[in-house]
């Protein structure tokens, strides 16, 4: 499973479709300052051209029991997640170690696309069926948006969550390879108040981590911090939850170690592919967007600490009895 070649239907942005589409958006709460602007369509914010494949999405995807979902809020480690998923799921097929592993030629989002960004953009209903079973998908869709066949399906979510404080640093960062004006403190005010792309941050996160509990075997709620802090032990409780534990012989042999090497954002983002490639995104994204310094804490060189004491009055009190810590 190397890229994913889909079969293009009619492409649906058709004169009435956006006619339509100009009345819907008038319809919605708008808030400009990012890059582009966003629309509050059923309590989330999304970007103007992504809400037509997120609709798409909703009522046009069929789930598999076997699927796999890649799920983040923007700038929280999406890339590795994916890239280690990819890895996990197809390590029988294609050795870590090996010097012809796709992930070394090949963008981890062309390999784990996205739904509204990548799959769903210019077809409003892509045939998925051929693609080889597990099919790995990714989305920032928070779940009370996304289709009812995934809800009842069988099929896994990992949901990977970060440091707020980082989150906004990266995603202003991101904003400005994209010749973004915002400045960060209106950046900043825009994040608190839960305006952005894919937010409100809290309520995105709690939707997860709420049905991580209630199912567990549905949905897997990792922390980057824990991740970066011990990655040998959340790789294994990754592979243990999507049906590809590891065996003691792999574990052994230093396949785990070897995963962690190759999906590694020291070795991902020195990749040609990652520096000189782009990926298949409306616009054509250059690859090397994705990547800044992978880090945790790099908050601490750009919030205030008013900036800091606000973020984290306001997690503490969206975050209240739900026993989530960030």
């Amino acid at each position: 499973m190397v890229g994913i070649a889909i079969e293009t239907q009619t492409h649906f942005m058709a004169d009435s479709y956006i006619q339509m589409s100009d009345e819907f958006y008038k319809s919605l709460p708008k808030e400009e300052g990012w890059s582009k602007p966003i629309y509050k369509y059923k309590r989330y914010w999304y970007p103007g051209n992504y809400l037509p494949s997120v609709i798409s999405f909703q009522q046009q995807f069929q789930a598999e029991d076997t699927d796999i979902f890649v799920v983040t809020i923007p700038k929280s480690g999406t890339v590795w997640l994916k890239a280690l998923t990819y890895a996990i799921v197809n390590r029988a097929r294609y050795t870590p170690s090996s010097n012809s592993h796709p992930l070394l030629t090949t963008n981890a989002h062309s390999l784990v696309p996205f739904m509204e960004a990548q799959l769903y953009l210019h077809n409003k209903n892509p045939d998925l069926s051929k693609l080889e079973s597990p099919r790995l998908f990714g989305t920032h869709i928070p779940y009370s948006s996304l289709p009812e066949s995934i809800k009842d399906s069988k099929c896994r979510i990992v949901y990977l969550c970060r440091n707020p404080k980082d989150v906004i640093v990266s995603f202003w960062y991101f904003l400005q390879k994209f010749g973004a004006k915002v400045e960060f403190d209106q950046a900043f005010e825009l994040f608190c108040k839960g305006a952005l792309p894919f937010g409100p941050y809290w309520e995105h996160v709690l939707e997860f981590w709420k049905l991580s509990l209630e199912l567990p075997q549905k949905v897997l709620f990792l922390k980057y911090e824990d991740m970066k802090e011990d990655s040998n032990l959340h790789l294994k409780k990754m592979a243990e939850f999507l049906g590809y534990p590891f065996s003691s012989q792999e574990v052994d042999e230093g396949v785990v170690d070897d995963i962690l090497k190759l999906c590694s954002f020291q070795n991902m983002s020195t990749l040609e592919v990652n520096k000189s490639g782009r990926a298949d995104f409306d616009g054509k994204f250059a690859n090397d967007i994705f990547f800044r310094k992978g880090k945790v804490g790099d908050w601490r060189d750009h919030l205030t600490q008013e900036m800091v004491e606000k973020l984290e009055e306001i997690t503490k009190e969206k975050l209240d009895g739900s026993g989530l810590m960030l």
